[in-house]
């Protein structure tokens, strides 16, 4: 099957023969001025490539100024300690891209003399780097002849080519960088830049996109078909599974107990609020609480609420929990294995293991302004505040 798609996709690249003029006269007067874009040096070019990894241009805009302001560049990135550098991350989520961007700027550093490679292959070899994104820093940054297919380049190739092989294949994507980089212009950047830019603004997805406003409506073999909102064609996503969480809201002296997750995982080694498999009532929580050593003051139920990841969703609810003295002493408070015990359904994600690391005491502006706390959390942010 793949050697079919393959040859499926390189048989009809003939309808990609003519694009290149055409792209690119549009590409120079339709382009959005992105800060990345204004002055497009390898660094710069390969955050802003991780940072729009499943996340919306808009969203991508302040958070890069911010990066290259406190981390300008690949020596100031890999000395970065791990708090600063998440919390600059804190809210795009895949927390897992930062600590890969450390990783390899410090490979930069020690294999590189602190310069990130031009070359295809060496890019490849750094962490967090796969081909897209080594295709993009390596023809942006450099010129190199090197193709860069992201979602939005194979939508439009398959629409172009009226493909129906399924673009979640490796297989696909490869027979597409072939067809490609057999067709790269003297300017390999801004040509891959283009066809990036035509998926984003008019060969959108599904029914919207804008044909009569397309450069390159007259090749496009999908609309002479009238296809085009059938393609491209994927494997259809597993279905997301639940979980049920509590999420605890500690108050003692003035300051909210954070809890770091397990270096495993979903969230790995972030800090979050304490949480509890399952829904727990008043009377559960109280026990606990007491077997903990708390003497708590005050349960408040808050309102429920929800956070979808890729591949799992968190149905929460959850307690603001004022703490009386006398108590042990914070670096002696975690969840006794009591917590696991009491229900039967624990999970891996979103649980406190038997072993739980000791809570962090933080204010309200530490927690705004030093630590950073993923979104899963941000609605009950609200009730971090005395009600």
């Amino acid at each position: 099957m793949a050697k079919t798609a393959k040859k499926s996709i390189l048989s009809n690249a003939r309808a990609l023969d003519g694009i290149v003029e055409p792209l690119l006269l549009w590409f120079y007067g339709e382009k959005r001025s992105l800060p990345w874009r204004e002055e497009p040096t390898p660094y710069r070019v390969w955050i802003s490539e991780i940072m729009l990894q499943q996340t919306r241009v808009e969203a991508v805009k302040p958070y890069f100024s911010r990066f290259i302001e406190a981390l300008p560049d690949v020596h100031a990135l890999a000395e970065a300690d791990e708090d600063t550098l998440l919390k600059l991350w804190e809210g795009l989520g895949y927390y897992s891209r930062a600590r890969h961007l450390r990783e390899a700027a410090r490979i930069v550093c020690r294999s590189f003399s602190g310069e990130l490679p031009a070359d295809f292959d060496a890019l490849l070899t750094l962490p967090g780097i796969g081909r897209y994104t080594a295709g993009a820093v390596s023809s942006i940054a450099f010129g190199k002849r090197t193709a860069a297919v992201d979602g939005n380049v194979l939508r439009v190739v398959m629409r172009l080519i009226a493909s129906s092989a399924d673009i979640l294949k490796e297989s696909t994507k490869r027979a597409v960088e072939e067809a490609l980089l057999a067709r790269l212009p003297q300017k390999p950047g801004d040509f891959n830049q283009a066809l990036m830019e035509l998926g984003a603004l008019i060969c959108l997805p599904r029914g919207a996109a804008r044909c009569p406003d397309c450069p390159l409506k007259r090749f496009c073999l999908a609309a002479d078909l009238g296809i085009q909102a059938e393609l491209p064609k994927k494997t259809p996503p597993k279905k997301r599974r639940t979980e049920k969480l509590t999420i605890l809201i500690l108050s003692q002296n003035g300051k909210i107990a954070l809890k770091k997750r397990p270096s495993k995982g979903l969230l790995a080694g972030l800090w979050g609020l304490p949480s509890l498999p399952g829904h727990w009532s008043k009377e559960e929580l109280m026990k606990e609480l007491h077997l903990l050593g708390f003497s708590p003051a005050k349960l408040t139920k808050l309102p429920a609420a929800k956070h979808i990841f890729s591949h799992i969703t968190w149905q929460m609810i959850g307690w603001r929990i004022e703490i009386d003295e006398p108590s042990p002493p914070p670096a002696l408070q975690t969840f006794s294995s009591h917590s696991s015990q009491l229900r039967e359904t624990s999970v891996s994600y979103g649980s406190i293991p038997k072993e739980s690391p000791s809570f962090f005491w933080a204010t309200e502006k530490e927690m705004l302004d030093t630590y950073s706390i993923p979104a899963a959390y941000r609605s009950y942010f609200p009730y971090i505040s005395e009600i």
